[in-house]
């Protein structure tokens, strides 16, 4: 097996875009900072509907007009749908709280609303 002597490099991150505005020294502890260099810090959350919501991702249908709710504070930087939930990234951080944005992504909208909210993280899919 081929193999080099490394000569230059360290297991820092090359970017610290959210903390420092760019490399961070050799020698500097990095736990607890935020790297991110694809885009900003983002919250996550998930929000659970009364009924299966996955059928209503058509244009102006229940997950659109959440998601243009959640959108008059915040922006979602990427969202996804898994039967009655809906798990959001939302930027800039501290827009919402899990109450807060139950509050005001609980649109009216025919026989569907929000029941709860958490700010445990992004559900992937299942499948």
């Amino acid at each position: 097996m081929a193999s080099f002597t490394k000569t230059s490099g360290d297991a820092q991150p090359v970017f610290a875009t959210d903390t420092a505005n760019g490399k961070i020294e050799a020698n500097t502890a990095t736990a607890g900072t935020v790297v991110n260099v694809q885009g900003p810090k983002l919250d996550f959350f998930q929000v659970t509907a009364n009924a299966t919501v996955a059928g209503e991702q058509g244009v102006s249908e229940y997950v659109s007009e959440v998601l243009q709710a959640v959108q008059q504070k915040a922006t979602v930087a990427m969202y996804q749908v898994d039967a009655a939930q809906i798990s959001l990234a939302v930027y800039p951080t501290g827009a919402y709280t899990a109450s807060t944005l139950l509050t005001t992504a609980n649109v009216t909208y025919d026989g569907f609303q929000l029941d709860s909210s958490t700010d445990v993280g992004f559900k992937l899919a299942t499948t």
